[in-house]
């Protein structure tokens, strides 16, 4: 073969080699975009997906209180209870409370009472609430005396000690109550919330000036807040941060505490006392914004309840209830009696909302409009900011 013919061979075969390499070069780059494209698809699926919590971890006082008064100091009676459970149930409403109604909406049980032994289940989370706990630990210089002591750092320890114990339970093989324990891998997934903070304020309304209670609001904000990071630092992400309502507007102060004429509002709440919970929910808004950004992993949500509280009772009528700084349960003597409808009251008992009045705020606050930032409650477990879990 001369010298031509092993040119022309050559060049051939460079022309079959640069259209083989074309071909792969085309091939990888279709699977390329195929394969970013299922990624992309896969991660929209899982960003307009739930989050299908596991469990709930609830802090709070007596607005999410289901049972841990009841059981470790009196029980509530009759006719506390009477329009769902038809009997008490450890709540200081007549029915359900905010709680309830978000864990029916995660498609979760209702949460047992840490402190309740009898028929507790704890697989989708437990209820460190008690009512009358303070944000302040029970010798802060501003309570004269505490309401419970069941405060919310007693709430954390109760807590830590619970996840220590439960986790250890039930990845011992024979354990018999293994299906009644969290599991040890959805402490991480779980959401993380609070409605907390009323009796801080109702404390100090009650015992000193407006401006007084105000100095405090920072230091209650601290402890708040070291909470969360504790939580956080002990693998909790996800956390939903209720503020506190229109204290103003609690018939208990509006009768027990009776403001001057030009300290009522246009709806005949106490202005002063709404005041010291706005500035209150103001710097806890701060705060919790604040440590979106430091806690890196972390989701919290901010949710006005103040605004939907506070509007509810300005539109009761609108809304389908009567008498909106009146309550349904009254005391004659030593008796309790209640009014011949709960449902068309805001308040049950002059401090606490009706179960009417439960659904009606809790279908308010759920879908994030009223949310900082706006994430519906079953979106709650996006991060905000830091890198995405």
């Amino acid at each position: 073969m001369d010298w031509k013919q092993r040119v022309t061979n050559l060049s051939r075969g460079g022309g079959l080699m640069v259209a083989i390499i074309a071909l792969l070069v085309a091939t990888y780059s279709v699977f390329t975009v195929l394969k970013d494209r299922e990624i992309s698809n896969l991660y929209n699926d899982q960003q307009s997906s739930s989050c299908e919590f596991p469990a709930i971890y609830n802090f709070g006082d007596s607005n999410s209180d289901t049972g841990a008064v009841s059981a470790v100091f009196d029980p509530v009676f009759s006719p506390y209870g009477m329009t769902y459970f038809h009997k008490p149930s450890g709540r200081f409403s007549d029915g359900r409370l905010i709680i309830d109604f978000i864990a029916e909406k995660l498609g979760l049980p209702y949460l047992s009472a840490y402190v309740d032994s009898i028929g507790t289940n704890f697989r989708h989370g437990a209820n460190f609430a008690a009512s009358g706990a303070t944000i302040q630990p029970a010798d802060a210089l501003m309570l004269n005396k505490t309401l419970n002591p069941l405060t919310l750092n007693v709430q954390l320890s109760q807590f830590e000690q619970f996840k220590r114990r439960s986790s250890d339970l039930y990845l011992e093989e024979k354990s018999k109550s293994r299906d009644r324990l969290p599991r040890p891998e959805d402490y991480p997934r779980a959401l993380y919330t609070f409605d907390i903070g009323q009796n801080d304020l109702h404390a100090g309304l009650t015992s000193m000036k407006e401006d007084e209670v105000i100095k405090y609001i920072p230091d209650i904000i601290n402890v708040l807040s070291s909470t969360v990071e504790k939580l956080y630092q002990g693998g909790a992400r996800t956390f939903w941060i209720h503020n506190t309502g229109p204290i103003g507007c609690l018939p208990f102060l509006v009768k027990n505490y009776p403001p001057a004429p030009e300290n009522v509002d246009k709806i005949g709440c106490v202005d002063s006392y709404n005041k010291v919970a706005q500035e209150f929910n103001k710097q806890l808004k701060d705060r919790v914004s604040t440590l979106g950004t430091q806690l890196q992993e972390s989701s919290l949500v901010y949710v006005d309840v103040y605004s939907v509280k506070y509007s509810l009772i300005s539109e009761a009528d609108k809304h389908g209830f009567t008498d909106p700084l009146g309550k349904c349960l009254w005391k004659d003597g030593s008796v309790l009696k209640a009014c011949a409808n709960p449902l068309e009251y805001i308040s049950w008992d002059g401090v606490h909302h009706t179960e009417a009045a439960n659904k009606w705020v809790a279908g308010h606050i759920q879908d994030g409009a009223v949310s900082t930032p706006k994430i519906p409650l079953t979106e709650a477990c996006r991060p905000v900011s830091g890198s995405h879990r």
